[in-house]
């Protein structure tokens, strides 16, 4: 287990910030992405920035590496070394976390065949206004469920017709990962705020410059 991502939910003041300001980054997020009402893809990139801002902020700038190489696909970011994947979802539900992006079936069942858990997940759940967290699963959590369940209950392979872009963890070995003795948990409440906020603004005002 990475003691370091540890440390930063065992915090009391990185858990109380995290609780107070989580909610309005990402609300800030889903301004920043929206065009017409309509959230876009990339809202997901802007909330990965967020969090690793966050072990930044935690860890100091120079113990976070963002420059990973093609080759680790799985991985966003390093903590003092230590490979981490960044996932967030939104609503109660824990379907939908992906492992791997690929609409290519054959690669889908090799990745199913060869895959294990290699990396610590850092888990946002989002539940506006209600609920939610930020989880944290250790790699060592993780390989023992793979190893329990079997790589059929493990993970949920995109179906042939459809277009779901990539392989899952199912919800019910998400669910026991999470009841892991190892896992971290920090209880969200996802309040929306008030928001005087432009997103072109601060381009606006680069052009404005003189």
């Amino acid at each position: 287990m990475s003691v370091h991502l540890s440390d930063l939910f065992e915090d009391a003041g990185a858990v109380e910030r995290i609780k107070s300001r989580l909610p309005k980054l990402f609300q800030l997020a889903e301004v920043e992405s929206s065009r017409a009402g309509k959230i876009g893809m990339e809202v997901g990139s802007l909330r990965e920035r967020i969090i690793v801002s966050l072990f930044m902020w935690k860890f100091g700038e120079d113990n976070v590496d963002m420059e990973m190489p093609p080759t680790e696909a799985q991985v966003d970011v390093a903590v003092h070394g230590n490979p981490v994947s960044i996932k967030t979802i939104t609503g109660k539900s824990f379907r939908g976390v992906k492992l791997i992006w690929t609409v290519d079936a054959e690669k889908a069942a090799e990745f199913r065949r060869d895959y294990c858990p290699r990396c610590d997940i850092v888990l946002a759940q989002i539940c506006w206004n209600s609920m939610g967290g930020l989880y944290f699963l250790p790699a060592a959590a993780q390989q023992r469920t793979l190893r329990a369940l079997g790589s059929e209950s493990y993970m949920v392979l995109p179906k042939s017709g459809t277009n779901p872009r990539g392989v899952e963890i199912s919800n019910e070995a998400l669910k026991s990962v999470l009841s892991d003795q190892d896992c971290r948990f920090v209880e969200i409440y996802w309040n929306r705020c008030e928001l005087d906020y432009d997103p072109y603004r601060r381009w606006l005002d680069y052009w404005r410059e003189d």
